[in-house]
Parts: C-alpha cells; structure tokens; sequence
C-alpha cells in the first residue's frame, strides 16, 4: 500500500507541475482586423480600407498607405487588392490602409484641384487620431500609382504632418506645367480639373506639382516608371530623379524597360521587393 500511495503522489506532483507549467494566455496578442470602408469623412468617396496585422504593437507594427489612380477622375480603393497578396508577403508585419478620394466630375465641374490633396490630408488626419486604437506606430510609408503616386509625393513634400519614412511612386505626374504639353488629351483634362491653362493660372500648376514643394528635408523615395508609358511619360520621373538630386534628397528609381503605363504582376513583384529592400535599407 505504501508503494502505490508513492505512486499516487508522485502522479500527482508530477500532474500539478505541468498544469502550474502551461503557459500563460497571451492576452495582449491582437488578432488580425479589417475594417472595410471606414469612414474618414462625410462624402460618399471619403472611404478607406484598413488592414490590421495578428499581433501588432504601438512599438513594431508600422503603416504602409496606398492610393489609386485613375487620373483623378476614376479608379477605387479596390484597385489594392491586386498588390495586396504581395504586400502581405513582403511586408507581414505592416498595416495596411487603402483610400478612396473624391473624383473630378467633367459635367457638373465638381472637385477640381486641390479636392483630392484636401482628402488625402483628411486621410492622414484620420490616421494619426486611430494609431492608438488600431494599435499601431506612427511610421508611415505612403504610396501610389499613377494619379495616386502623383497625391502621394504631393503629401510627402508638402504636407508631411506625420512621421512619413519613406514615399512608393508608381508612374507618376510630378510636374503638370510640363505634363499640359504632353498631348491635346491630357491638356484638356489638366485645363478642366485646374481650370485654365498653365499660363493662365501657373500658380494653380505650381501649387499642385510635386516638384514644386521639394526640400531637403523631404522623405526618401522611391518610384518606377515604364520606358514606353503613353499616358504618363517618363519624362515626368526624370525630371522627379534630377529635382531629388538638387535637393540631396535619398531616392532610388527604376527604369522599367519596355512597360507602359501598368506593369505585369511579376514585375510589380520584383518591384515592391525593391521598395521593401530601400526602406529596410534606410
């Protein structure tokens, strides 16, 4: 009897040890979120999506925000999810938002510039109030194709109220004084979104080019243009690379060879995996 009441405590020191060992619940890991067209003003296009990783902390979840293009008169936040797959992969531990923004209306001549630049501030605004809630840091990288690389760098250089590191550009206008001279197609678009020509209102041009704003203090970037592009031309990044330079600004760009304006699904692969390797580099 006393050999198996051995046994019975030895039984049941050993079961206690390893209930008194089981790891504590994690109750700070967060889950993964998303919230699907938030609210971040009262028009119907002020939407956004956000995507919040499993896990994430104020100290190590970082924010990546992409806006669409489409000349800034079509397009939607949907057009991310074509990167996303990609971005999932090569940046895991990022958050990821995704915005919709007002869009010039040729027949009714609503929301010409600076509509768009006005939402994307809203955007930011929004942003910077829910770190906390979402639980995320204020290291952000902004980015966009197109007319939503256009609005980022816009952003970046010159309404940087937030903790921007770095800046992703796809194909984009940089200078739309030199752009209205592209074609008689953009010309007209550039004429009725602005409302007038350039040297009918050249402040306007200024104020809604990038270019315009550079300082030296402006975020590093990084942008990919195709050297066959017919709506946006290459020469608009060019002139993007020489302005970076003056301005001592970190920058790295890609010419894309043979590509127009939209690239194939692996080259924007190879592409974010060098806009991942520049940010991680900085």
């Amino acid at each position: 009897m006393g050999l198996i009441k051995s046994f019975k405590s030895i039984f049941f020191l050993s079961l206690l040890w390893a209930c008194s060992s089981d790891p504590e619940p994690n109750v700070d890991f967060l889950p993964a979120r998303e919230i699907i067209d938030q609210a971040y003003g009262t028009d119907v296009r002020q939407k956004m999506d956000v995507y919040l990783p499993a896990g994430r902390s104020r100290e190590n979840t970082p924010l990546l925000v992409y806006i669409h293009g489409g000349a800034w008169i079509d397009g939607d936040k949907s057009e991310f999810l074509q990167f996303k797959p990609v971005l999932d992969n090569l940046f895991p531990e990022y958050a990821l938002v995704s915005v919709n923004y007002r869009l010039f209306d040729f027949i009714t001549g609503n929301n010409k510039f600076p509509t768009q630049e006005a939402d994307i501030i809203s955007v930011f605004d929004f942003i910077n109030e829910n770190l906390a809630d979402w639980n995320i840091s204020d290291r952000i990288v902004i980015s966009g194709a197109s007319a939503g690389g256009h609005l980022a760098l816009q952003h970046a250089y010159r309404n940087d109220f937030s903790d921007i590191e770095a800046v992703v550009a796809f194909f984009p206008p940089t200078d739309l004084k030199e752009l209205h001279g592209f074609n008689t197609i953009t010309a007209l678009g550039l004429e009725s979104i602005l409302g007038g020509k350039p040297d009918q209102i050249p402040q306007a041009y200024l104020d809604s080019s990038p270019l315009s704003h550079l300082d030296p203090n402006d975020p590093p970037t990084i942008f990919f243009h195709g050297d066959i592009d017919t709506v946006v031309p290459i020469s608009q990044s060019e002139l993007l690379e020489e302005n970076l330079n003056s301005n001592g600004i970190i920058h790295q760009f890609t010419r894309v060879p043979n590509q127009g304006h939209g690239f194939t699904d692996e080259t924007y692969r190879n592409l974010l995996q060098q806009a991942r390797d520049f940010i991680d580099a900085l």
